[in-house]
């Protein structure tokens, strides 16, 4: 209850001061040793004084703030955020870069911006470690394929979705929403992939169905990939992170679709997957690109598709073997089991030394046998020419 008398007092002094000195009965030395107060202050209260201002206490803060984003700047990186609400500073940034707008606060400023109008949640400020990052040096070197893991919708059915990314550029070849993961089910996508943006060098899956065996043998898929001249590769058991664009695609479609987005079922899903696909590859900058877009690095495979496959050819003398249709091939009176998915299939032996013997498919190595032991000791796939 004290302030207001004092402000009161402090005003009133200043009033009594002010009229003083305007009727000039007295010298401003005086004027200021009566009221205990500095000339220059004392001028400062005549000056209001005569200009009619106030002489109540001021805001020491600058009219203007040399830094200060200006609303219309602010609004538009808000406006940006509620679009995209996981993208952090660096992608709002170079997205509005990439829409054309200048004069745009630094990454930092964003950042306060967002934190200022409560745009960021706790847990997405904490810090994250940074990557080292491997990634092949050409687009198409090398796909990597998998389905994201699958989650219900409305009807009370489940969907699979299928993504492709190509290790180079992050771009997104596909993102299918699927009833199920069977093989006959995914390849006409995949197809429809091919037929889109051409055949990569080698693709890389895990080790699950429908396109791996968890004993390691071979399956259709990778007879089909072998014959389309593409290696295919499978991740070591336990090691996802041997994929880890392709987790880093699936955690960043959670975030940004599937979180905020109840699906009722496959076309309402594929209906909310082909915009967010193309945005990804279009707009959305991509931190391991130096904040390019997938798009600016993908460039369409030159190797086209063909729907006519033709067996490999040996040269005439070769030693070749024809897979039983029990998936077996007979060297020496020993039958050894490869795969039902070679079945019909001649596949040709060469010596690795005098106990070792390697199996080809086309330009392919499919297995080794060790004659000696009697058993396959590898059934892993290599380019062999």
């Amino acid at each position: 209850m004290k302030m207001p008398w004092k402000e009161k007092t402090v005003m009133s002094m200043r009033e009594e001061f002010a009229s003083s000195a305007l009727q000039g009965e007295k010298s401003m030395s005086a004027l200021c040793r009566e009221y205990g107060i500095s000339r220059r202050t004392g001028y400062k209260w005549l000056e209001r004084a005569k200009n009619g201002q106030a002489l109540s206490n001021q805001s020491r803060a600058p009219k203007q703030v040399a830094n200060k984003t200006h609303n219309a700047v602010e609004e538009l990186i808000l406006q940006a955020r509620d679009e995209h609400p996981a993208w952090g500073p660096r992608k709002l940034e170079r997205y509005l870069q990439n829409k054309g707008y200048t004069d745009l606060p630094c990454k930092s400023t964003i950042g306060n911006i967002l934190h200022r109008n409560e745009r960021i949640e706790p847990e997405a400020s904490e810090a994250h470690k940074p990557m080292r990052r491997f990634e092949r040096p050409f687009p198409n070197d090398l796909w990597q394929m998998d389905y994201k893991g699958d989650f219900g919708m409305l009807n009370g059915e489940r969907c699979y979705p299928l993504t492709m990314l190509d290790d180079h550029s992050r771009f997104s070849l596909c993102l299918k929403a699927g009833s199920g993961i069977a093989y006959q089910g995914f390849k006409p996508e995949i197809v429809r992939v091919f037929e889109e943006y051409g055949l990569p060098r080698s693709i890389l899956c895990d080790n699950g169905k429908p396109w791996g065996d968890s004993h390691g043998g071979l399956t259709m898929f990778d007879v089909w990939m072998m014959q389309l001249d593409i290696l295919p590769i499978h991740i070591r058991p336990k090691h996802p992170q041997t994929q880890g664009k392709e987790e880093r695609f699936h955690g960043t479609l959670k975030r940004e679709l599937l979180k905020r987005n109840v699906i009722k079922d496959l076309a309402d899903a594929q209906a909310l997957f082909d915009p967010w696909r193309d945005e990804y590859n279009n707009e959305r900058p991509h931190e391991a690109l130096g904040m390019d877009v997938p798009a600016k690095r993908y460039r369409e495979s030159k190797r086209k598709y063909s729907e006519q496959l033709t067996e490999p050819e040996y040269e005439t003398g070769a030693r070749i073997r024809k897979v039983d249709y029990k998936g077996y091939i007979t060297i020496n009176e020993c039958r050894y089991y490869l795969t039902e998915a070679l079945t019909g299939k001649y596949l040709l032996l060469r010596n690795e030394d005098e106990e070792l013997i390697s199996l080809h498919y086309g330009a392919y190595q499919v297995a080794k046998i060790d004659l000696r032991e009697r058993r396959i000791v590898s059934k892993h796939i290599y380019r062999s020419r």
